[in-house]
């Protein structure tokens, strides 16, 4: 009962106090991350250590992650959160130290992935783009470059492409 208390608290800590940090992805988090990025686009990619396809996709998101005024980028790794140390050495590698991170922190992860999408089964890599007016699209596998460039001309028409 403690742990998911103090699981609780910590996952409703302001995302300024998590800067460079992985949090622990829990029951609610799905809906707590949303409401941060709301009236903007979101790109969530969801990942995983022992997935050869996310780990080569990694370094792609970079250029996402350092165009300022686009679109937001969170990312949330399928491990658990124990696994943090090895989490942050492999976006720091990626160049991604800096980008908001999470790690699953419930072993019912079933129940997590139902909260980001009943559909989902499972399968990484797997990316949900969030428009600015709360529209989902999800993709599952690594995701192509240019329709996340079409994506992205549609919900940030303004911004620096990198």
């Amino acid at each position: 009962m403690r742990r998911a208390l103090a699981a609780v608290l910590l996952a409703l800590l302001p995302l300024s106090a998590w800067a460079g940090e992985t949090r622990p992805f829990i029951a609610g988090s799905w809906q707590a991350l949303r409401q941060a990025h709301v009236g903007r686009p979101l790109v969530v990619h969801l990942w995983s250590l022992t997935c050869a396809p996310c780990l080569a996709e990694l370094p792609r998101w970079q250029a996402l992650a350092g165009q300022g005024g686009g679109a937001d980028l969170v990312l949330v790794s399928t491990d658990p959160v124990e696994q943090a140390p090895r989490l942050t050495a492999t976006l720091a590698r990626a160049g991604l130290g800096g980008v908001e991170s999470w790690a699953f922190a419930d072993s019912f992860v079933e129940r997590l992935r139902f909260e980001i999408d009943r559909r989902w089964r499972g399968e990484l890599p797997r990316t949900v783009l969030i428009a600015a007016d709360g529209t989902v699209t999800s993709v599952s596998g690594m995701m192509e470059a240019d329709e996340l460039a079409a994506w992205l001309k549609r919900e940030t028409p303004h911004a620096a492409r990198p």
